[in-house]
């Protein structure tokens, strides 16, 4: 399936690239009023898009498996004011797993029930999994610390454990049962430092924003992130699940957890720090086949906030990545091209309202960028039909798949402003705190 949607993929890419190949070399024959060569930078400005068509899943012998299965993972779960059902059903997937982990360390955060300003109860969850846990062998440890935010909540359990593998789990996912074994394959290579699980919505039906969100992760779960792996040069794993070497996070221990941007403490982006400290000492790498599925937002107000979050990160990452990146590697130069893409995406428009001959030509040039738009969309969003899940029909798949050009409009017309005043506002990540209460829930 994957290969026969890359081939369509790719040739779609391949059709597009020629025509606008085209274009340029008669807009350089016969010079004239034309965006042919803006529309070929942009094509180029996508390289990603056809190249994470050629990620595959990582494989591993079984001789390979069985030197992987002697290393020790530990896996590390900060909770903070979660919702009791998806906390237990996150616990138990991390039990349930085919290749069974070593140990998990259970932070609470500093809990706190908004409605009585008490503790949250979280009693008999831990009473169950720490029985179930020691009936399976697995060493694990439950402790609740002051709230001083999801860094300090790992470190204090990994800065001093001595495993060979540090696994990141967010308390609002769900583990395939195969989850940890594929994370791992990958690691059969001394080069790989981080391994980025495969991110896909839980709640998928809940509301239209979820079903937006199934659509709104694809180019960059399975699109860039896909590409920087056939790089082996994954800049930001998500923190929902993502695995690492323990030597490079043991070793950040304290400036990890009191890094600060422009003299404030960094509160946000953990994921992609770590990711850094990966990047720093060898390659990254995404595993598709290392599924994890989790909430997202269901209410408009959670979703910008949490949009908000990531892009003020993200953007100070970005100038982490052009301060300490090698100048000629492929990290430094997706940075650049990141911001050059967002550059034209603006000039563009502000182009052709100041130029006579482009003007006269702004309805034909945007039923050209309409179709080509929607036709990427599509490429792209043939990724929604590579993992097939028990609870979506065919018939589901492909209403998510008729949404993609929605997925887009909204990326351009509602995200890319938000992005833009994110950047503008990065030096507020010091505002933002851990939720003030349940935010995403599910029914049992």
């Amino acid at each position: 399936m994957t290969a026969s949607l890359g081939t369509i993929a790719l040739s779609g890419f391949v059709a597009w690239g020629t025509l606008h190949l085209v274009g340029a070399v008669t807009e350089f024959v016969e010079p004239g009023t034309s965006l042919a060569m803006v529309w070929l930078v942009s094509f180029l400005l996508l390289w990603w898009a056809p190249l994470a068509w050629l990620e595959r899943p990582i494989r591993a012998t079984e001789e390979q498996h069985a030197s992987l299965d002697e290393l020790t993972v530990t896996v590390q779960v900060p909770v903070y004011n979660e919702d009791p059902h998806i906390l237990r059903c996150c616990l138990r997937s991390l039990l349930a797993q085919s290749r069974p982990v070593d140990r998990v360390r259970i932070v609470d955060d500093g809990s706190v029930d908004p409605s009585t300003g008490l503790p949250m109860d979280y009693d008999a969850i831990r009473d169950e999994f720490l029985a179930r846990a020691a009936e399976q062998g697995v060493d694990a440890t439950w402790e609740r610390t002051e709230n001083r935010g999801k860094r300090f909540a790992q470190m204090r359990v990994l800065a001093r454990d001595d495993a060979d593998i540090f696994v990141t789990l967010d308390s609002d996912s769900v583990l395939d049962p195969h989850a940890v074994r594929e994370g791992l394959a990958p690691f059969t290579d001394s080069r790989v430092q981080s391994v980025a699980g495969h991110v896909i919505v839980l709640n998928n039906r809940a509301t239209l924003l979820t079903r937006l969100t199934c659509v709104l992760y694809l180019p960059f779960t399975r699109g860039l992130r896909s590409a920087q792996s056939v790089l082996r040069r994954v800049t930001i794993n998500s923190g929902t699940l993502a695995f690492y070497r323990a030597r490079p996070v043991r070793e950040a221990a304290g400036a990890y957890e009191n890094e600060h941007f422009w003299g404030r403490p960094m509160q946000m982006n953990d994921d992609s720090m770590l990711t850094f400290y990966a990047l720093l000492n060898g390659d990254t790498v995404h595993q598709p086949s290392a599924i994890v599925f989790t909430l997202v937002p269901e209410r408009f107000g959670h979703y910008f906030g949490q949009q908000l979050r990531w892009m003020r990160g993200t953007t100070v990452r970005h100038l982490w990545w052009l301060r300490y990146m090698p100048l000629g590697g492929v990290v430094f130069w997706g940075t650049v091209i990141e911001y050059l893409h967002l550059f034209l995406s603006y000039a563009v428009p502000v182009l052709i309202l100041v130029d006579d001959g482009l003007r006269s030509q702004w309805e034909e040039i945007a039923r050209a960028a309409l179709v080509i738009g929607v036709a990427i969309t599509y490429i792209m969003a043939l990724r929604i039909f590579t993992v097939r899940r028990s609870d979506e029909s065919p018939r589901h798949r492909f209403l998510l798949y008729l949404l993609a050009p929605v997925a887009t409009l909204w990326r351009l017309v509602v995200l890319r402003p938000v992005y833009l005043y994110a950047m503008l506002t990065c030096r507020q990540i010091a505002r933002w705190g851990t939720r003030e209460g349940v935010e995403v829930s599910v029914s049992g």
